[in-house]
């Protein structure tokens, strides 16, 4: 994708204006006084939900407030339900966050907080122990991949539905099924990595390979490990040299550090691309399952839907990636390495997917706090 001089210089004279303070939202009732909106609750991005979600105005906005409140909710929640803690999910419905509990000795302690709760059988630990077996194995093509699900207590193996009666499949699952936690779903198509042979969502180029920035760090920024490996020089939007991998991990793992030369130089942003306005990046609180997230890629550009699943093992062809999140938003070729969003807080890198962004599909992230963690970076925030 050509990005103009011209556009670059708008999208720079918008960051300082973005960092000068924040736009008003407007209020639905006749003639309203102005009054200062959420950096997280921008008239752009109530436009997007409004589009993706179905949303009026006053939803989107009410959405983003509950999501914000449940973000906040969560750690506290499962620090209070200790060892009976079993998961925990946003649930639009009601706007809050829902903990699912093994034991009814800590509710009212996690009711006090703000949460619901789901009395339910098993624990995290007792699931993840689960999953933990199912990533000793080998799984199949066939097999797209699994994770704890806490709505349904149990760890979820998606089979790609036309290969859900092979040999292959039915034998992985039997070994699935002796955990006695397993139960299983259908997807369309097999999971692939979004490569197309610093600011979240540009494209910068290694060897023949397009792929997206995810978000600035300091010193460069962190994208897709498959996007390319140690050592690899990276190109900019521009063609000019930029950086280079100093970190990569694919399979296994889909996250990369690249450093970035003089002439570059990092901002806390992740474009927009003309459907809502630049975003400012100010944190990285964790979205819990069932929130609303958005992507920024250099191909499909920004696109919006909700979390899915966490901690999901995904079998590409290449090899299984763990400690995925699983999302409704679509992708293609080339967004591979750029920006997941929930509001103002970075999320994680899109690793690759299912679909497109004509008939839909879903996409996998890696969490930005752990590759912060492997490669000891700091976020580069507003």
């Amino acid at each position: 994708m050509t990005r103009t001089m011209p556009l670059r210089s708008a999208a720079a004279a918008l960051m300082l204006v973005l960092g000068l303070g924040s736009a008003g939202v407007a209020n639905a009732a006749p003639l309203p006084e102005p009054r200062p909106s959420s950096p997280s609750a921008s008239d752009g991005l109530l436009d997007a939900l409004r589009h993706d979600f179905g949303l009026t105005a006053a939803q989107a906005e009410e959405r983003l407030r509950a999501e914000k409140a449940a973000t906040a909710v969560e750690t506290p929640a499962r620090k209070a339900a200790g060892g009976d803690y079993a998961g925990s999910w946003f649930e639009p419905a009601t706007g809050r966050l829902v903990v699912a509990l093994t034991d009814r000795t800590e509710e009212a302690e996690v009711r006090a907080l703000g949460a619901d709760t789901r009395i339910v059988r098993h624990s995290a630990a007792e699931l993840d122990r689960a999953k933990a077996r199912l990533d000793a194995l080998s799984a199949p093509a066939g097999v797209a991949g699994w994770h704890v699900d806490p709505r349904s207590n149990s760890v979820v193996v998606t089979v790609v539905r036309a290969e859900r009666t092979t040999p292959a499949v039915r034998a992985f699952l039997a070994k699935a099924r002796d955990t006695g936690l397993v139960t299983t779903a259908e997807t369309a198509a097999a999971p692939r990595t979004y490569a197309a042979g610093t600011v979240g969502g540009d494209p910068y180029y290694t060897g023949n390979v397009r792929c997206s920035i995810g978000f600035s760090v300091h010193g460069g920024f962190v994208t897709a490990g498959h996007c390319g490996r140690a050592g690899a020089a990276v190109r900019g939007w521009d063609g000019s040299a930029m950086g280079t991998f100093q970190g990569s991990s694919f399979p296994g793992d889909d996250y990369a550090y690249v450093s970035i030369h003089s002439g570059w130089w990092t901002v806390p942003v992740v474009l927009g691309w003309g459907t809502v306005p630049d975003r400012l990046v100010r944190g990285s609180a964790e979205a819990p399952v069932g929130a609303s997230i958005c992507r920024s890629g250099s191909t499909t550009r920004w696109h919006c839907g909700t979390v899915l699943a966490k901690n999901q093992t995904v079998n590409y062809s290449q090899g299984a990636v763990h400690q995925m999140t699983k999302t409704s938003v679509c992708a293609e070729g080339g967004d591979s390495g750029g920006a997941f969003i929930s509001g103002d807080q970075a999320q994680g890198v899109t690793s690759g997917g299912w679909g497109n962004c004509s008939s839909g599909g879903e996409t996998w992230f890696q969490p930005v706090n752990e590759i912060l963690g492997r490669y000891g970076l700091t976020l580069h925030t507003a």
